[in-house]
């Protein structure tokens, strides 16, 4: 049986097919589903072609680790802090921080 969700989904997509929304609902989704070919593949191109939907780099980069990719994740977090300080999207630049060293192994604990 088909996820109902996922079918509204790509339904929405046929009408269109470049809303960022879209397709950022169905990387996460198909994540949700672990149907990691998928959510790869919509993730890299809200990276792509809406290098600007912030949200993306945080999933993505979470979605290598997952897939022990450690230095794609160290990347994409990159790529996303860059695009966060562009957009001035502090919140979205805190998590990516935290997400980057986290990867990195830069975690410090306070004394």
């Amino acid at each position: 049986m088909q996820n109902t969700r996922l079918a509204k989904l790509l339904e929405f997509l046929e009408n269109e097919p470049n809303d960022p929304f879209i397709l950022y609902a169905l990387a996460t989704e198909y994540n949700s589903l672990n149907d990691t070919e998928n959510a790869f593949a919509y993730y890299l191109k809200l990276v792509n072609e809406h290098p600007t939907y912030i949200g993306t780099y945080y999933h993505l980069g979470k979605l290598y680790e997952k897939h022990n990719q450690k230095d794609t994740a160290i990347e994409i977090y990159q790529k996303g802090i860059a695009a966060a300080r562009t957009k001035r999207d502090m919140h979205a630049l805190s998590e990516l921080q935290g997400a980057y060293n986290s990867a990195a192994g830069l975690d410090y604990e306070d004394d």
